[in-house]
């Protein structure tokens, strides 16, 4: 799954009444959940998402119908408050988001994400969340695993347990958690990793949209949200330079990069005007590998940036 798939993203305000526990929070604005990329990121999210095929870091870019290989990777993004609009309540945002990526296009795609967030809504008002989740993707995109955990000031808020599976007619998914139940969902909906590979084949071919829907396993696990990716031009090497942790690794330096944003919309939301609003959106820019970088999610009141701080380039594991 990506990083735009991983990334849970704040939906909205919300009223916290009672824990998981049935203990009670105080009644004050606190975060949905922070989503992905994978995804993209994706989204878990993750969280989003990251919405996730190895590459040995010393290959150089390859030509364009060359089989798409993302690379197992650890990575820490560092997460601040960027712009922000008319009437927004937050003073101040920090935290961090780990993405662990593994795999491989015969076993197919592990990923264990971490976001931890501090929200700052002015007056002394801080509410800290925590979102923990694992997910797993089949190499042919047919099958998906997740599970997840939201903690908001260390109560245990949500919890999602399930799987979906594809077929040709649908796409049956089997929660466990929050309450066992069964969906049948459209058969054209995308898993994460698949998501990444359509994006990252369409950039290859010079194509800038896609718009299709995403499920995840997000939420409560039963929720399809329609996305809109926007591609930019292929990045050139040299060119965006940051001062973050790809900035040193000389496998990146000359692999192609492009930027990337994917607006998420919910299905049934009424809008007020016939243009409809994303609930979320992610930018990144995007290598051909599936690692992303600059990231930043668009709340529509606020905007949270995520400078890489840290990457790790994990050892392969080939196909047999």
């Amino acid at each position: 799954m990506p990083i735009f798939a991983a990334i849970l993203a704040i939906t909205g305000w919300r009223e916290k009444g009672e824990t998981a526990g049935g203990g009670h929070l105080r009644s004050e604005l606190a975060w949905d959940r922070f989503m992905a990329v994978d995804e993209a990121f994706t989204t878990r999210g993750a969280v989003i998402a990251l919405s996730l095929f190895l590459l040995t870091p010393t290959v150089p870019a390859r030509a364009q119908n060359a089989p798409i290989v993302l690379v197992p990777h650890r990575a820490i993004y560092d997460l601040s408050l960027g712009d922000t609009r008319a009437n927004t309540q937050v003073a101040g945002v920090r935290g961090r988001i780990l993405y662990d990526f593994d795999g491989n296009a015969c076993q197919g795609y592990s990923l264990e994400f971490r976001q931890v967030s501090e929200l700052d809504s002015g007056e002394g008002k801080v509410s800290t969340t925590d979102l923990r989740s694992t997910t797993w993707e089949g190499a042919d995109a047919k099958s998906f695993k997740f599970t997840s955990q939201n903690f908001v000031d260390q109560n245990l808020v949500d919890t999602v347990d399930g799987h979906a599976e594809h077929d040709t007619s649908k796409t049956a998914v089997n929660l466990d958690k929050p309450q066992q139940k069964s969906l049948n969902l459209a058969a054209g909906v995308v898993f994460p990793t698949e998501h990444m590979l359509r994006i990252i084949n369409a950039a290859r071919a010079g194509q800038n949209i896609l718009d299709f829907p995403v499920y995840d396993g997000s939420e409560t696990g039963d929720k399809v949200f329609d996305t809109l990716t926007v591609i930019g031009g292929k990045i050139a090497p040299g060119e965006r330079n940051h001062d973050d942790a790809a900035a040193g690794v000389p496998s990146l330096a000359a692999l192609p990069r492009w930027p990337v944003k994917i607006s998420y919309f919910e299905r049934g939301i009424a809008q007020d005007s016939s243009e409809q609003t994303p609930a979320y959106a992610i930018g990144f820019e995007l290598y051909e590998n599936g690692i992303s970088r600059a990231l930043t999610l668009d709340y529509n009141d606020f905007v949270v940036n995520g400078k890489l701080s840290s990457l790790e380039l994990k050892d392969e594991k080939p196909c047999p």
